[in-house]
């Protein structure tokens, strides 16, 4: 074969897969790389959405992580989310699915209880949820009076609200109950077989067999979990407006976080400061240190990958 055909045929190979890979590579471009470039411009300008964007340099980011007063409030926030909340919708996920999975009748009928909160639109159910744990007149605090216990003030009470919100998340956890299903009835029966020849407890079933089994999809809950909790947005946005009494209209400002700035997230300063106060250069920093934020625990997470398998070992 000449020179000139085998460069040919290289050619041919190459626009063959480049066809079989545009679809992704525009897709990539126009919906991820495009978006990203653009924030990062943008974070270096001062621009309100209406006029020609001016270079600030790093201004935007000196305003946010010094002169911005709600930052560091959120940052907490969120970072208490990640850590709090994904951690409870996993194991209640999880700790749910190995009950349904080791019921022996009327799988079905649980299975749709526990499923159909997650199907709650997320204001329908946060309204409820404000509702019920409202401090004075919600069944939550009267039931726990009549039983002599103290009555937290949920939403209304900086100590409690978050992990109000995380009860709110925990309701909702039939997605990852479905999940963890699905991985605990694929576990092969004849290694629970054996693990009880060997005399293994339920203890050491679990952690020998079932775990090393399901960590793919417990790695996939938590890195799907943490990219969802960096965008939390609407429940506490709706908590703090309801237990506030601010639920007017469209035009009706709003300061995000109440009560006390604890259900403030970094989501909802990239509302605020985008598009209530149309300072679009800020915006666009909070939205990177979000982006940072996530990157940083998905590789973290994708590296303690290799550690949760290795703690079903029993060597």
């Amino acid at each position: 074969m000449s020179g000139h055909t085998l460069r040919a045929k290289r050619r041919r190979s190459a626009l063959r897969t480049a066809a079989f890979l545009a679809p992704w590579l525009i897709g990539f471009g126009v919906f991820f790389a495009y978006p990203l470039v653009s924030t990062a411009y943008f974070s270096l300008m001062k621009y309100n959405g209406f006029g020609t964007p001016t270079f600030r340099g790093l201004d935007n980011w000196t305003y946010v992580f010094q002169d911005y007063p709600l930052f560091w409030p959120a940052l907490r926030n969120t970072l208490w989310l990640v850590l709090v909340m994904v951690t409870c919708r996993v194991v209640f996920g999880l700790g749910i699915g190995l009950l349904v999975t080791q019921l022996k009748t009327s799988v079905g009928v649980f299975r749709t209880l526990f499923y159909l909160p997650y199907l709650a639109p997320p204001v329908a159910a946060t309204l409820a949820f404000v509702f019920l744990l409202n401090p004075g007149t919600g069944p939550v605090n009267a039931v726990l009076d009549d039983l002599g216990l103290p009555a937290p003030g949920w939403f209304t009470d900086p100590t409690w609200s978050k992990p109000a919100l995380t009860a709110l998340a925990v309701w909702g956890v039939g997605d990852l109950m479905v999940i963890f299903m699905a991985a605990l009835l694929d576990v092969p029966k004849e290694q629970y077989e054996a693990a009880e020849l060997d005399g293994a407890s339920s203890w050491q079933r679990f952690r020998y067999v079932t775990l090393p089994n399901i960590s793919p999809i417990v790695m996939f809950a938590v890195v799907t979990g943490v990219i969802q909790t960096m965008q939390y947005y609407t429940q506490p946005l709706v908590a703090g407006k309801v237990a506030s009494g601010v639920i007017g209209g469209s035009g009706q400002q709003f300061e995000p976080g109440y009560p006390d700035k604890s259900t403030l997230t970094l989501p909802q300063l990239v509302h605020n400061l985008g598009f209530q106060r149309f300072d679009y250069g800020a915006a666009c920093v909070v939205a990177l240190v979000l982006f940072a934020l996530a990157m940083a625990f998905t590789a973290l997470l994708m590296r303690r990958r290799g550690g949760l398998v290795q703690a079903g070992d029993p060597r």
